[in-house]
């Protein structure tokens, strides 16, 4: 079955309050357990924002280069993700749905590539 990754950028949380926020919790939580219950949950979590480790690893230029701090030209960052193991895009979509309704903000839907399998 394809698998897609459910996510959102950080800023499309917007501003709300810590009660917002925690009302909003249960709710995901909720809808991540309905995921594990239905045999399609693969991943869900969220990013730090502020004090976990961000680092870049660049091997573009021929030596492996470690950076400090995102360098992306963008003011969006990943969130959080959630990724779904199902049998197709409407399943994809229905979850997705879900999830934008428990934490109130939009999410994007990606289908992964397949995967081949190596033969050894």
């Amino acid at each position: 079955m394809p698998e897609y990754l459910i996510y959102f950028n950080q800023q499309w949380v917007g501003d709300q309050t810590e009660e917002w926020f925690r009302g909003r919790g249960p709710l995901a939580r909720a809808v991540v357990d309905e995921i594990k219950a239905a045999g399609a949950f693969v991943f869900a979590g969220g990013l730090e924002e502020e004090d976990g480790p961000v680092f870049n690893a660049d091997a573009t230029s021929g030596a492996l280069v470690f950076t400090d701090g995102p360098y992306v030209e963008s003011k969006e960052f990943l969130g959080g993700l959630t990724i779904v193991d199902v049998p197709d895009e409407a399943a994809a979509r229905m979850w997705a749905g879900k999830i934008a309704e428990a934490c109130g903000w939009p999410q994007e839907v990606r289908r992964f590539k397949p995967r081949r399998v190596l033969q050894g």
